[in-house]
């Protein structure tokens, strides 16, 4: 054998060995691979059924949704038919009910001011305003 022929060997040897230790890692990765392959397969049958249960959820919330508005909308008319009803009732007995209490304010003052000037008959039953001319 030539020294070429034993360096042959000996590469062909080496690559031998080379391919065996990278044999290894690449079993075990494509394991790997086989088990993420079957996870995969296994949450995609399991997200079937929860995507239709989300579904029938988001048809349930989008039902109460629409109750939910037809209340709001009814409340809203109730508000408007509220406020229309405050309006006519200041119209029409607003500005009598202010004058009559006005009128009873009036009228209790003046009876206490007479009572009081029948209780003290000495003072002067008039006031004089304040600063003003005598």
């Amino acid at each position: 054998m030539s020294p070429g022929q034993i360096a042959a060997l000996v590469a062909a040897g080496a690559f031998v060995l080379l391919v065996l230790l990278l044999a290894i890692p690449l079993l075990k990765l494509g394991k790997t691979l086989d088990e993420a392959t079957i996870a995969i397969r296994k949450a995609h049958e399991n997200t079937d059924p929860l995507f239709t249960e989300a579904n029938q959820t988001l048809t349930h919330v989008n039902t109460q949704l629409e109750r939910v508005d037809g209340i709001t909308a009814n409340a809203r008319a109730v508000t408007g038919n509220v406020s229309a009803l405050t309006s006519l009732f200041t119209a029409t007995l607003g500005g009598p009910l202010v004058k009559a209490a006005a009128l009873s304010y009036g009228v209790s003052k003046a009876v206490r001011a007479r009572r009081k000037a029948a209780e003290s008959p000495n003072k002067h039953t008039r006031r004089r305003p304040r600063g003003g001319k005598r």
